[in-house]
């Protein structure tokens, strides 16, 4: 299950590539208010994809965010690991975040493989899902 934050980063994001015409930032009011996102919580999350080179932001009177790249080059699978960290339910079968269980031997561990398979699917249909195939819905 992903985490509010996480649904939030992604909801921030399309609202950002739905308004953006690559000329005028998106102020944070707006997108809070718009998504019904509270704005103290998204100020942390665009900072946190901010400091990750997801979006760039510009302080004053034509303030606000934008993406830094095209909205087709972000990935869900970016977001979330970015957000959340590990999309596999197990550290065993992490790619990025990979730590042995405590109580396993993973050589004759009998669930390791149902969750290497839930991971390979769960990516497959992340890594289809950019930030662009969401707002064309």
């Amino acid at each position: 299950m992903i985490s509010n934050k996480c649904k939030y980063a992604i909801k921030a994001l399309t609202h950002i590539a739905r308004h953006n015409d690559g000329s005028k930032a998106v102020m944070t009011a707006d997108i809070a208010r718009e998504q019904g996102i509270p704005r103290k919580f998204l100020e942390i999350i665009l900072r946190d994809l901010r400091n990750n080179r997801i979006l760039e932001s510009k302080r004053g009177k034509d303030g606000g965010f934008r993406l830094l790249r095209p909205a087709e080059d972000i990935s869900l699978t970016k977001i979330m690991r970015i957000i959340d960290g590990p999309i596999a339910m197990l550290p065993c079968v992490s790619l990025n975040y990979y730590r042995s269980c405590d109580d396993c031997d993973e050589d004759q561990c009998e669930v390791k493989g149902a969750f290497e398979q839930v991971r390979d699917k769960t990516l497959e249909v992340l890594n289809g899902k950019t930030i662009k195939s969401l707002i064309l819905k």
